[in-house]
């Protein structure tokens, strides 16, 4: 989870990329996420031949974060194949976790979001047609060394108010955590108590769309969990500007639009603690907005 105005990579060399323990393949390039994230990421050669590179990512705090949360939730994704071609095509692996490496097949890349909204609404309701009788998660992981928690409930207002609000409420302001209170005690005026569990992705912004030929090629670096799939698409136009017709394509229930910034707290929340500056004031709005 980055900001735009953030830069998204600082190159570095290939002998910082932890090559004691990574596969025999030859690095092609390296490069180190700042400000919080905790994975350095490697492209790796993969021989003769016109299969595609690997990536490796080497995360730094596995058990901070939740050891194998990223191969978890990748492989949830995966699971529902082949009914999610669009999502994970046939050819994409995990090619291996060990304690501190999650190897993937490279995507390809290079098309625009703007020219694949209507990609997107279809990939997005074949993940969450996914659903199970919790919401939640069954292991907790983290953005950075923030810990994310995730314990399964069975009432979707009650999970968003402990997991997803009450939890900031320390690391506040008094001002903002009062609201935050406030809001977080009549939360069932706002959501729904039993949405469909469905499915998401968690983190989904552009920069993790990946898109080539104007459809959606892959959906990258997931926090998966089960809950109203409301929330992929709150977080997606935290950064991102959603046209019209990607809502309607999406068929949502009557009364969506309210519940948007509910949704997008959160993901303030989460960026007021890892980069603070304006974030604070982009909280306070959404929290004006909702009418706390």
């Amino acid at each position: 989870m980055l900001p735009r105005s953030a830069s998204r990579f600082q190159s570095v060399s290939p002998s910082d990329n932890g090559s004691g323990s990574s596969p025999s393949r030859m690095p092609i390039s390296s490069c180190r996420v700042p400000r919080g994230m905790s994975f350095l990421l490697c492209r790796l050669a993969r021989g003769v031949g016109r299969r595609r590179p690997l990536v490796q990512r080497f995360l730094e705090h596995p058990v901070e974060i939740g050891r194998d949360a990223d191969a978890a939730a990748l492989e949830s994704i995966i699971e529902l194949e082949p009914v999610l071609i669009g999502i994970v095509p046939g050819q994409v692996c995990i090619g291996g976790v060990e304690d501190t490496i999650l190897l993937m097949e490279e995507l390809p890349t290079g098309g625009r979001l703007a020219r694949s909204w209507a990609h997107l609404a279809e990939t997005l309701d074949r993940l969450h047609a996914s659903s199970q009788m919790a919401y939640g998660w069954d292991r907790d992981y983290g953005f950075g060394e923030l810990l994310i928690e995730n314990g399964p409930a069975s009432n979707w207002v009650d999970f968003w108010a402990d997991r997803r609000l009450r939890c900031h409420i320390p690391y506040l302001s008094s001002h903002l955590a009062q609201r935050i209170e406030r809001l977080a005690d009549r939360l069932g005026d706002h959501i729904s108590q039993n949405p469909t569990p469905s499915l998401l992705h968690g983190d989904l912004w552009g920069g993790n769309i990946l898109i080539y030929q104007d459809e959606i090629s892959g959906l990258i670096d997931p926090a998966c969990y089960h809950g109203d799939r409301e929330v992929d698409l709150a977080m997606l136009s935290l950064f991102d500007q959603p046209p019209p017709i990607f809502y309607e394509a999406c068929g949502l229930d009557q009364g969506w639009e309210a519940r948007q910034p509910v949704y997008r707290l959160w993901p303030l929340l989460v960026h007021l603690r890892l980069f603070g500056g304006s974030y604070h004031q982009q909280t306070g709005a959404c929290l004006e907005q909702i009418g706390y």
